[in-house]
C-alpha cells in the first residue's frame, strides 16, 4: 500500500462509518498514465484502504470525485463503474484546477460498516 502523501490519516472509523482519505491513482509510487488508469488504480486503492479498517466497496455509501478536466468525465465514468461494479454509492464529482502528484482523479469515500 502507498505511504499518505501528506500530513494525514488514509483512513478513519467514527462510530460505524469509516472515512477514507482522498486516493490517488498512485502505484508503486508512480502515477498511473492516463484519467482511466489513474481511476482504476484509486479505486483500487480506496477498496485497500477500506479492507485495512474491515470493509469492502460495498460498504461505501458516498464518494466524492475530483477531477481536474471535467473533459474526462465520460472516460472516468467508465473505469468508477468498472471498478465499482452494480454498487452505486451517492458521489459528487467536483473540477479541480490540480491535485496532489500532478494527478488527474481523486476519490474520497465514506463507508458505513458498523463496528
Amino acid at each position: 500500500m502507498n505511504a499518505p502523501i501528506g500530513p494525514y490519516t488514509p483512513a478513519v472509523r467514527a462510530g460505524d462509518f469509516i472515512i477514507v482519505s482522498g486516493q490517488l491513482g498512485i502505484i508503486d509510487g508512480a502515477l498511473a498514465d492516463g484519467v482511466s488508469a489513474q481511476t482504476t488504480q484509486a479505486v483500487a486503492n480506496l477498496e485497500a484502504r477500506l479492507a485495512e479498517m474491515g470493509a469492502t466497496l460495498a460498504d461505501v455509501a458516498k464518494t466524492l470525485c475530483f477531477l481536474t478536466d471535467m473533459g474526462s468525465f465520460a472516460e472516468f465514468n467508465e473505469a468508477y463503474i468498472a471498478g465499482f461494479g452494480t454498487h452505486r454509492p451517492a458521489r459528487s464529482t467536483i473540477g479541480v484546477a490540480a491535485l496532489p502528484f500532478n494527478g488527474a482523479v481523486e476519490i474520497e469515500a465514506w463507508a458505513y460498516r458498523p463496528a
